[in-house]
């Protein structure tokens, strides 16, 4: 299964969650924002040389017992050299070897955050828990729609008090799960720690493995 993790706007957390539903489905994270990647990266062929043809998308992956990452190069270059015609081959040839891959797709409605969701099977979208946020949703449902991308689940991320979920699951039709905010979540790409694994009995633990539930039940 290939799922498109998806927001319409930057600075929700996207690319956290990305990271956790990796660890929570054993899957390979791909980070597809060429031209402003969130994810660690280390030396060695990345999803820029995969689409510019230099290097095999199993070449790129860094195998790892807490996530599995293909990471997208830094580079102004790079990005230009990089062809997203290529992304289709490149995510199916992972899914092939590996299985599950979760793409954290760039932020908002930009004509290449488009390319993900029409390879992908399905998507999450992430929502900050304002009531703002909803429309931004509800635009990025309609655009996988478009794109022939299924909702798997919504995630209402980094709330606080008592978070909007019944609203953005009614509207959006889709199960919605709040995930907290939690200084664990915000230091476990950097420790390269997913609390999902780390801290599985935690409320952000618990709330990751219910979105990836979620996840697997519109995989079946």
């Amino acid at each position: 299964m290939i799922l498109a993790v998806v927001s319409g706007k930057g600075g929700v957390g996207k690319s956290t969650l990305s990271f956790e539903l990796g660890a929570a489905l054993d899957a390979v994270v791909v980070d597809a924002d060429l031209g402003m990647a969130n994810l660690p990266y280390a030396p060695g062929p990345d999803l820029h040389d995969v689409l510019a043809g230099r290097a095999e998308p199993t070449e790129a992956v860094r195998e790892s017992a807490a996530v599995s990452i293909l990471p997208c190069g830094r580079t102004l270059a790079g990005a230009r050299a990089a062809d997203v015609r290529h992304l289709d081959d490149a995510l199916h040839a992972v899914e092939v070897a590996y299985g599950n891959v979760v793409v954290d797709c760039p932020a908002g409605m930009r004509a290449n955050a488009g390319v993900p969701l029409a390879i992908a099977d399905a998507c999450v979208i992430v929502a900050s828990p304002k009531q703002y946020a909803l429309a931004d949703a509800v635009r990025t449902r309609e655009l996988a729609r478009e794109l022939g991308c299924g909702l798997a689940a919504v995630a209402v991320n980094r709330t606080v008090d008592d978070p909007p979920v019944d609203a953005f699951a009614d509207v959006l039709g889709a199960p919605t799960t709040a995930i907290p905010a939690d200084a664990r979540l915000g230091e476990a790409v950097e420790r390269f720690e997913p609390v999902v694994t780390s801290s599985p009995n935690s409320l952000p633990g618990t709330r990751i493995r219910q979105l990836a539930s979620a996840v697997r039940v519109c995989g079946r």
